[in-house]
């Protein structure tokens, strides 16, 4: 990999909101001025919104901070990690989901994070995705039997108790700053699953059947639902949900499956480069241990020893960032606790295993 050309220049401002740059880390709090949509792209801009999003989870926090596109010398960003950052910014200016496949450990579903910390979008709304995953149950959650149980004469207990909005109706409530909504693993859903979505994408809103039925009764008013967020309840009108601001829609794919070009189409697409230089991986460890690795108990010389054995002769083939990661905190801390050097080279044996291998 060899790094980005002018337009990575110190005397020169990339372009776009999202930078990935260490300076974030002790930035003040503030919003982040986001550039306006294309006039195709513009949704309900008077709906007010609903609540103020939850701060970020300290570990949601933490994992965000930490995370650094690739490196080559010095603070520049390598071709494909600046493609990356382009690619993270054309979503945020045209509105577009963002689907960013790699090989396992890469970093993708921590880019999402790193998007949210940077930018002070509070806690990103995560939707894992397996075989069995439907995009209504994304959207919200109907008890049916409670609710069937609750019917009974004199019952005052409205149909909203019962409907819980989940991440990804969450993200297309009219919220002034958009959330970031990681839908993590979507090569892992069924084949419909993708092309379900695409409606949602392009209109940026979606009905409760069970609320639209309500609302046509006598002095039916707004329903208050409970939403992704923790302790956080939403007003919905007439069964409608509808976005203010297209959420930053980052959906990760470990290249297990393919997509429809209709999906494609409506998607800004990237693969996240597997770091896979010696200087790439120092610069990942000091942002995970700290500046000065020695006060974590880790000499640079130690690090780089545990770094190439985790590259080896095939450059990181087959494995994952916190694999070495995992080697590097084994040997950090007092020195009484640390494993000694025959120990620590039996372990990176297990440690470095390939993902393909098995047991």
């Amino acid at each position: 990999m060899t790094p980005t050309s002018n337009h990575n220049n110190a005397s020169l401002e990339p372009w776009g909101v999202f930078t990935n740059t260490k300076a974030i880390k002790n930035a003040k709090p503030a919003k982040v001025k986001l550039p306006d949509p294309p006039p195709w792209r513009r949704f309900e801009e008077k709906a007010e919104s609903p609540y103020t999003p939850p701060p970020m989870p300290t570990k949601q926090h933490d994992r965000g901070r930490v995370f650094r596109l690739p490196r080559a010398n010095g603070e520049a960003l390598t071709q494909e990690a600046e493609d990356v950052r382009l690619a993270v910014n054309a979503a945020i200016h045209l509105r577009r989901p963002l689907l960013v496949t790699g090989t396992p450990g890469c970093g993708k579903t921590s880019l999402a994070y790193a998007i949210a910390h940077e930018l002070r979008l509070g806690r990103v709304l995560c939707w894992p995705i397996t075989p069995r995953s439907e995009v209504q149950e994304g959207l919200y959650r109907y008890e049916a039997l409670d609710r069937l149980r609750a019917s009974q004469p004199g019952s005052e207990m409205s149909t909203a108790e019962f409907i819980t909005l989940g991440p990804l109706g969450t993200a297309f409530l009219p919220f002034e700053q958009p959330r970031v909504l990681l839908i993590d693993e979507i090569d892992k859903s069924d084949l419909q699953l993708p092309n379900e979505l695409l409606n949602l994408f392009e209109e940026g809103s979606f009905e409760i059947p069970q609320l639209r039925r309500e609302a046509r009764t006598p002095n039916s008013e707004q329903a208050e639902l409970d939403t992704d967020d923790p302790g956080c309840r939403a007003s919905i009108q007439a069964g409608r949900v509808q976005c203010r601001a297209f959420p930053i829609v980052v959906m990760t794919s470990n290249r297990e499956r393919d997509f429809p070009p209709a999906f494609h189409r409506r998607c800004i697409r990237v693969e996240m480069p597997t770091p896979s230089r010696r200087e790439t991986l120092l610069d990942v460890a000091r942002q995970h241990f700290g500046d000065d690795l020695a006060k974590k108990g880790l000499d640079e010389e130690t690090a780089l020893k545990q770094i190439d054995d985790f590259l080896g002769e095939d450059g990181q083939l087959d494995r994952a960032t916190d694999q070495l990661l995992n080697a590097l905190h084994l040997l950090s801390g007092p020195e009484d606790r640390r494993p000694c050097q025959e120990q620590m080279k039996a372990l990176a044996e297990i440690l470095f295993k390939r993902l393909s291998v098995s047991g």
